[in-house]
């Protein structure tokens, strides 16, 4: 605590100071799993998650072993911290957990193609915001076909900074 050097690396989390502010970001958590999962050379696409087909409960072939995909998707979670634009995706895996197949395993090594192709983003903190509060909410109204609950999201930012988000599925 009383160490008076400037913060680098905490959590998993880097922190770097440029011009336009303070950077976060996982970059170096973010190759280490897609070394951990075989996906260092993987070809990066440019969403974390297909439009079609739809996820479903029981769309494949159970797999055999959960646990590579439970893992897989709590790293997934432990990232969300600095990547606002996966949370979707990944909430949308999270509720496959119980019963994973090979579509939800496919679903989730794209989000690692996605992050191939993007380990340097991050949040950009800013010295120079104006401290003006948005923030903005959506759902997908009915979008889970399997039981017709919906998904909400929201983000907040104070100025330019996004201080606070989620995507989480409604209590039905």
């Amino acid at each position: 605590v009383k160490d008076a050097e400037d913060l680098n690396y905490f959590l998993g989390i880097e922190a770097q100071r440029t011009p336009q502010g303070l950077h976060l970001s996982q970059r170096k958590y973010i190759l280490d799993l897609l070394h951990k999962y075989n996906m260092t050379n993987a070809k990066p696409v440019t969403t974390p998650m297909a439009s079609s087909p739809k996820l479903h409960l029981n769309s494949g072939v159970t797999l055999s072993d959960p646990t590579s995909y439970r893992r897989l998707i709590g790293s997934l979670q432990y990232l969300q911290f600095t990547r606002l634009d996966i949370a979707y995706a990944v909430n949308k895996l999270s509720q496959f957990m119980p019963k994973p197949t090979e579509d939800h395993w496919q679903a989730a090594k794209r989000i690692l193609r996605y992050l191939a192709g993007t380990p340097t983003h991050g949040i950009l903190y800013s010295s120079s915001n104006k401290l003006i509060l948005h923030a903005y909410s959506d759902a997908d109204w009915a979008g889970d076909s399997d039981n017709y609950v919906s998904t909400n999201s929201y983000i907040i930012y104070l100025g330019r900074h996004p201080i606070s988000w989620t995507s989480k599925k409604q209590n039905g």
